[in-house]
């Protein structure tokens, strides 16, 4: 047995040892960084909205958008991230650059929220939409300076945790395969643990206690995790970058459009072919067009390598194995397209349905529980499902037809109708408080109606969280070519993003076309006065229609699917397929 790991090294650059990096050890460092990264976001986001309508004075639809264009941008810039750790950084530098601007933009928020000079004068809650004054510009703006460096710092963080934890693991080796197997699990447990703590102590510190003191606790948290990853250095394994995933696929498909007007050979092995035996991924036919950037043509070579022979122009000559690479990734983009309407489903437990149990009875004896505290019935959720899935469903299910758990596609499908079911149950239920609220008067502060009425709906909706994140991270990681994983976790992470865009632009359109210069429609500024019942409405049909999409899709990259090996394989059949273990999915 080899004891070093063959396509990654140690922190001086030679062969990782296996008994000396990698491993559990390495992977819990990383994990602990996640924790803290998660602590901090979900600690501003779940309860941001109440500290803009209550405190900078804003409007609750604006609120709203704020708060989904901050978590949308955060995710959207993990492609920025995966770029540079790919490209010029590494995944380690990667995390360790953007963990410090996460923590600098932290402690700036944290100072935001204390200073009363970047805050408008206190005004009683009930008096927001009519006397009170709104946030000036000099304080909006300071506040979206502290705000998007804490994004920026996301977005460079989350493209690299998960990818640098796989690397800490040899695919080559059974051992350690199994165990890479369990670590998309536990990352995600890490991330609801983090959650967990955010939505419980911290909300309820910036309630009860003091903002500034929670956002400071994070500070502290990310500073801490910071000093044990670079503790943890000595340990990693590190693996060699193959170059910016973004570049390779433009080269693949200039190559294509220069050659346009060729004609693809009949027999695909007359295709250009430079990658080694083993790490070659057999032609497919579907994207033909892709496949002339291989077609080998007068002036391809015209660059001199290290030993004198001459070269392949990258941007006019590509070999098959590259070409299939860039199918690979193509063939991802309509399961990551509907996908996304998940996540403006999610965006909701965040925005709007915070702001319905601001309004709704939330004490337990003398004990009030905080509007964005409801949202650990969102986190118990997840908990609960994983460990249903892992203890029954999976002993059940390979029981019953020999496959260890559902697939990722099949656990994306579930996610997705979990989340269609909970937009329904939300309608439902707001109709139910908008009853009461018409009942006992809009102006009312706290409506005669318990707030354990939105426990469903956040169930739900948790609980497909728990399906469709750890189908998605799953899916994109293992079913993109190696050298593109940091940039397929960046795909994953931009469906976040742009489910959290979609949410924006829903509400401004739904704003723009039920209002008038009378009312304000579905979306007022006290809700207590608008059809929020409605808009869900709006988003269940939208995600029963999305649902039907993503089957079709489902059933299209099932058929379409390419065949490099899978991660379940041993490496011996992988080879027999034609390439490297590396490649597997």
């Amino acid at each position: 047995m080899s004891w070093t790991v063959a396509d990654a090294v140690d922190y001086k650059g030679f062969p990782a040892d296996k008994s000396r990096t990698g491993g559990w050890v390495a992977a819990a460092l990383i994990l602990g960084i996640e924790i803290c990264e998660r602590l901090s976001t979900m600690g501003i986001g779940v309860n941001l909205v109440t500290y803009l309508v209550g405190t900078m004075h804003l409007p609750s639809s604006t609120s709203a958008n704020i708060v989904t264009d901050f978590v949308g941008t955060s995710f959207l810039l993990c492609l920025l991230g995966g770029f540079l750790a790919d490209s010029f950084l590494g995944r380690y530098n990667t995390i360790a650059i953007f963990a410090s601007i996460q923590t600098l933009g932290m402690v700036a928020l944290a100072i935001s929220v204390k200073l009363p000079q970047l805050r408008p004068p206190l005004c009683h809650a009930t008096a927001a939409s009519n006397n009170c004054k709104q946030a000036n510009g000099f304080q909006m703006g300071i506040f979206y300076l502290a705000l998007y460096t804490i994004g920026l710092g996301i977005g460079g963080l989350k493209s690299s945790v998960s990818g640098f934890g796989t690397d800490q693991f040899d695919e080559k080796d059974d051992k350690e395969k199994a165990q890479m197997a369990y670590f998309f699990n536990r990352f995600f447990l890490f991330i609801s643990t983090g959650t967990l703590v955010a939505v419980t102590i911290l909300v309820y510190i910036q309630d009860e206690v003091d903002r500034s003191l929670a956002y400071g606790i994070c500070s502290i948290s990310m500073f801490m995790a910071i000093l044990l990853f670079l503790a943890g250095t000595r340990r990693y394994r590190y693996k060699k970058s193959s170059g910016s995933p973004i570049v390779q696929i433009l080269q693949v498909v200039v190559a294509a459009i220069r050659k346009r007007k060729m004609t693809t050979p009949v027999d695909t092995n007359s295709l250009y072919e430079n990658s080694p035996e083993a790490s070659r991924i057999d032609h497919t036919d579907q994207f033909r067009f892709l496949d002339k950037a291989a077609i080998l043509a007068q002036g391809d070579f015209e660059e001199r390598n290290a030993a004198g022979s001459l070269s392949p122009n990258p941007w006019k000559l590509r070999s098959v194995t590259r070409v299939e690479e860039v199918k690979m990734m193509v063939r991802l983009v309509p399961i990551w397209a509907t996908t996304i309407m998940f996540w403006t489903a999610y965006a909701q437990m965040i925005t709007f349905s915070v702001e319905q149990a601001s309004t709704m009875q939330r004490s337990i004896g003398k004990f009030q529980i905080p509007a964005g505290s409801l949202t650990v019935f969102f986190v118990l959720a997840i908990m609960i499902t994983l460990a249903f899935y892992d203890r029954l469903i999976m002993p059940l299910w390979k029981k019953w037809n020999g496959q260890p758990g559902f697939t990722n596609l099949q656990r994306m499908a579930i996610g997705l109708v979990l989340s269609t079911i909970g937009m329904a149950v939300a309608a439902l239920s707001e109709r139910k408080r908008l009853s009461v609220a018409r009942a006992v008067g809009g102006t009312t502060k706290t409506l005669p109606i318990s707030v354990f009425l939105l426990i469903p709906q956040f169930f739900l909706v948790g609980s497909g969280e728990a399906f469709i994140y750890t189908g998605q991270l799953d899916f994109f990681i293992t079913k993109s070519p190696k050298g593109m994983k940091t940039m397929s976790t960046g795909l994953f992470l931009s469906t976040l993003s742009l489910g959290f865009f979609v949410s924006s632009f829903l509400v401004s359109i739904v704003k723009a076309v039920t209002g008038s210069k009378d009312e304000q429609g579905w979306l007022t500024d006290n809700i207590n006065y608008g059809r929020l019942d409605c808009f869900f409405g709006l988003l269940t049909v939208l995600s029963v229609i999305n649902f039907v999409v993503y089957l079709v899709c489902a059933r299209w990259y099932k058929t379409h699917e390419q065949h490099p090996p899978a991660l379940q394989m041993t490496s011996t059949t992988a080879k027999a397929n034609g390439s490297s273990a590396e490649d597997r999915c």
